[in-house]
């Protein structure tokens, strides 16, 4: 569950709730409004977590006591914004619209998509018969995407894969909060497959860095995101179906938030 500013309802006095005993107290108004989300940011600086007023499953485990370790934080954030020259506002927008929110599941493993299709053609340009292994895998081997499982039964996929080809099975997933494909592994400079994969399975901090490599690695992704041209930027990185799910809008209304927010704590 996500709340954020506007929301309205039992879920909320519930947060409200949770926050007072928590030591942020607020009025029960079941109203998500500027004093809930004010209480919710103080709560996130004092346990590391992102600082952006939205109450996701990271801040809501946060509540009782402290965050775990391997969650993003705001200095992971600044770091990303200084490593590609970018406002930290701006980064603030592509953590709140691009990224999955959590980049681990609840037993402590990274966050995997994998993809078939990306399978069938790693396999075949290794010499393998691709089509022989669709027939007899067609969810884990096919020319087309699909087959998905979500969650941690996308690990089920992936340990199937790996029987076949343990290196063409992490290089087929997308791994972590802002999902970066494996085989972007030595684009990215990372020292092999299992170096990338050991590194998505440490932090969301990790993630974040897999991110800022991505992005650096793409001039044009880069000069979309340093000139805030959001519907360049959200078809680079999302597709040419970006405009479906409305993600260029989402990244020029989160970006003006977070950067009238740096303009007031100015």
């Amino acid at each position: 569950m996500i709340l954020r500013y506007g929301d309205v309802g039992d879920d909320v006095a519930l947060l409200q709730k949770r926050l007072t005993r928590a030591g942020y107290p607020i009025p029960e108004t079941h109203v998500f409004d500027h004093a809930t989300e004010s209480a919710v940011m103080t709560l996130q600086r004092d346990r590391g977590l992102v600082i952006d007023g939205i109450a996701g499953p990271k801040t809501m485990i946060a509540l009782p006591g402290v965050a775990l370790p391997c969650h993003l934080t705001d200095a992971d954030l600044v770091k990303a914004a200084d490593a590609l020259g970018v406002s930290v506002a701006s980064i603030r927008a592509v953590n709140e619209v691009e990224s999955r929110g959590q980049g681990f599941l609840p037993d402590g493993r990274p966050a995997i998509l994998f993809e078939r299709h990306v399978f069938y053609k790693r396999l075949k340009a290794r010499g393998l018969d691709a089509d022989a292994l669709a027939a007899k895998y067609p969810n884990i081997v096919s020319a087309t995407p699909g087959g998905y499982m979500g969650k941690a039964a996308e690990y089920t996929r992936l340990a199937i894969a790996e029987r076949i080809d343990r290196d063409a099975a992490h290089e087929s997933a997308s791994w972590g909060a802002f999902q970066i494909m494996g085989y972007h592994w030595k684009t990215l400079a990372y020292s092999s497959i299992d170096d990338f994969v050991s590194c998505m399975q440490r932090s969301e901090g990790d993630h974040l860095d897999a991110f800022v490599r991505f992005i650096a690695a793409d001039t044009a992704l880069l000069s979309a995101l340093k000139g805030r041209k959001w519907a360049a930027f959200a078809k680079g990185y999302n597709g040419p179906d970006y405009a479906r799910n409305l993600y260029d809008a989402k990244l020029a209304q989160a970006h003006a938030k977070y950067a009238e927010r740096e303009k007031a704590a100015a």
